[in-house]
């Protein structure tokens, strides 16, 4: 079975362009996965959400527990049989949907009991848990599990919450194993604060991972506070591993991300927004719920190649979200991670031809121009 490795290809400043390889194919960094929460990429097909440029997919271990259960779909033959993804998927640990949305969490050394959000149900996630839920959906990129509190919080609070992750994480690492062909990732925590971030990375370090996520950002701390954390955060994880900002994020926080040397990245943005009737595109967000568009027959974007772009006016666009109907949410999402794919190939070529600056600067100037005049 092929080993997982990492190599990388290029650098322009911190940002770096490589090739992640897995038994399932190879992902191409920076990447930016689509997320598929609960076996599926909302209001995608699997080939649909290929034709867009992902090479990765992530899956979310906290929803697919609940239903259908990680048991039923290792009976069913694993995650990728089930949802009919042949390529990569990372899974989360489960740790941020718990703390975000479980009922009456009670949190301890061992793990985190709480009660389902679907139906009351109680449970437990420990780390041991965690993996073995991991280990039954047969993701190819398991995460280990972790705690995350909201930002901004008492320095305390997020040392306490720290310290307790580092000892998750050595005990992730043990449940997992040797899993030859899958790859396991610590996640740094530590808020905005530079020590704590440090202390985290150390600990990482010592218990070695294949790959280092950077967790507890985009919580509520704002763009700039992010920025800065990265600017020191990523030297502090191994530079020959991958390196992964969680949740993350718009165009922009993307691109600032790839700037300070991360990797990979996810978000639920360009499909959540899709289905709410906003597009992202080379000249800003454009809100098709707007009346101004009612009677446009020019596309979304003239640049854009993606099928709502090719073959559908904005008027139609606006139709059909103002009328409910599901193309909408499907020619939309499709639209946004078509435009997503777009960016992270960009960056992966300017960062290859030592052009990122350049590439960057068009990119924050064509997005300022903002979206063209009504017709």
């Amino acid at each position: 079975m092929q080993r997982f490795a990492f190599n990388l290809h290029s650098r322009d400043g911190a940002a770096r362009c490589g090739t992640i390889t897995t038994s399932r194919g190879e992902i191409r960094t920076p990447a930016f996965m689509p997320v598929g929460t609960a076996g599926t990429v909302k209001a995608m097909l699997p080939g649909s959400v290929r034709e867009t440029g992902a090479d990765i997919l992530l899956g979310n271990t906290y929803h697919l527990m609940l239903r259908p259960g990680a048991e039923r779909i290792a009976g069913l033959g694993g995650l990728h049989r089930f949802m009919n993804w042949d390529r990569p998927i990372l899974t989360d640990s489960g740790g941020f949907q718990v703390m975000s949305l479980a009922d009456l969490r009670k949190l301890t050394e061992t793990g985190v009991t709480f009660r389902s959000h679907i139906d009351g149900s109680k449970h437990e996630l420990t780390p041991e848990r965690s993996m073995e839920i991991q280990r039954l959906l047969g993701s190819d990129i398991v995460m280990a599990f972790d705690e995350c509190p909201a930002l901004p919080a008492e320095g305390s609070r997020v040392a306490e919450s720290m310290r307790l992750s580092m000892r998750w994480a050595e005990r992730s690492k043990a449940a997992f194993g040797d899993r030859p062909g899958h790859a396991l990732f610590g996640i740094q925590q530590g808020g905005v604060t530079r020590e704590l971030r440090e202390e985290s990375a150390e600990a990482l370090r010592a218990i070695g991972f294949d790959g280092y996520a950077v967790g507890g950002l985009a919580v509520g701390e704002g763009q700039e506070a992010m920025f800065g954390v990265l600017d020191y955060a990523c030297d502090m994880l191994p530079d020959d591993r991958p390196r992964y900002l969680m949740g993350v994020g718009k165009p922009d926080d993307i691109v600032g991300a790839v700037k300070r040397g991360i990797d990979m990245m996810d978000c639920v943005l360009p499909s959540r927004s899709g289905r709410t009737g906003q597009a992202f595109t080379r000249r800003g967000v454009v809100n098709l719920k707007n009346a101004r568009h009612a009677d446009d027959p020019r596309p979304l974007d003239a640049e854009c190649t993606c099928p709502a772009c090719r073959s559908y006016s904005r008027a139609y666009l606006h139709h059909v979200f103002r009328a409910g109907e599901m193309i909408s949410g499907m020619l939309l999402t499709w639209h946004n991670l078509h435009y997503f794919q777009e960016i992270m190939a960009g960056m992966r070529k300017a960062i290859a031809e030592g052009a990122f600056a350049e590439w960057e600067a068009d990119f924050h100037a064509t997005r300022a121009a903002g979206d063209i005049e009504p017709a």
